[in-house]
């Protein structure tokens, strides 16, 4: 049925039953938004306090609805010990339960260690969204011979698509772009010295790649680049089913 028939059908208070999930005064919850366009509403945590973090959670467990929480502050795990989640604290997420499985898969490929935390936030997000997730940590330009195995790895496994998480400079995603045939999902991290510009020197220079096939997400957006894979293996699945 499409929106406007149902804008015919209902008023404003049946609407907003069928679409939103009111959490008090704190929050309304897309949740039909899977539904609509393929994709789930997560929780950005930052700025919330414990209080709004346990009602929100809470809620979400009655009705046993999947949710996805991100940048999650310390104080705030402590709250979560109630609720029977996948933590990730290296990530700062945690889930309730996950979307449905499919045969999705992809990459994800850290340059340095200090970019693991943006690169696992990706991997418990894809995770959550049903895709199957390979991971390669600590392979940087500056020791480039240790890219050989992994892209051997993920040519093998027949990937959908690769996350490549890097700051400094940001050359990876380039490097990777120029070896595969496969959809490559840049994130530039907030990670390096002096005029890293807090991601913005990577964010340039992957905006700049001389390898196409690159697609660039916003700084340390370890979240938008899994939703980005996840809707190309969503495609591919398509094909794969026909």
């Amino acid at each position: 049925m499409k929106i406007e028939d149902i804008l015919k059908k209902i008023n404003g208070k049946e609407l907003s039953k069928l679409f939103l999930l009111k959490i008090s005064e704190i929050a309304n919850l897309d949740s039909g938004r899977f539904e609509r366009i393929g994709k789930p509403e997560a929780v950005l945590a930052e700025f919330k306090s414990k209080d709004e973090i346990r009602e929100i959670v809470k809620k979400c467990v009655e009705e046993d609805r999947p949710i996805l929480l991100t940048r999650l502050r310390e104080e705030h795990f402590e709250v979560l010990k109630d609720f029977d989640l996948r933590v990730n604290k290296k990530a700062r997420t945690a889930s309730y339960k996950r979307m449905s499985e499919n045969e999705g898969k992809v990459a994800i490929l850290a340059a340095g260690t200090s970019d693991i935390q943006v690169a696992e936030e990706a991997k418990e997000t894809a995770e959550f969204l049903g895709l199957k997730t390979l991971t390669f940590y600590d392979i940087g330009i500056a020791g480039i011979h240790r890219m050989i195995e992994p892209l051997s790895k993920i040519k093998e496994e027949d990937v959908d698509s690769i996350i490549v998480v890097a700051g400094m400079e940001g050359a990876l995603p380039s490097v990777v772009a120029a070896l595969v045939d496969i959809p490559v999902i840049a994130v530039p991290t907030s990670v390096g010295y002096g005029t890293h510009l807090g991601g913005f020197t990577a964010l340039f220079s992957m905006l700049q790649s001389c390898s196409s096939g690159v697609a660039v997400v916003n700084i340390d957006n370890g979240f938008g680049a899994a939703v980005f894979a996840y809707l190309i293996s969503r495609r591919v699945n398509r094909f794969r089913s026909v």
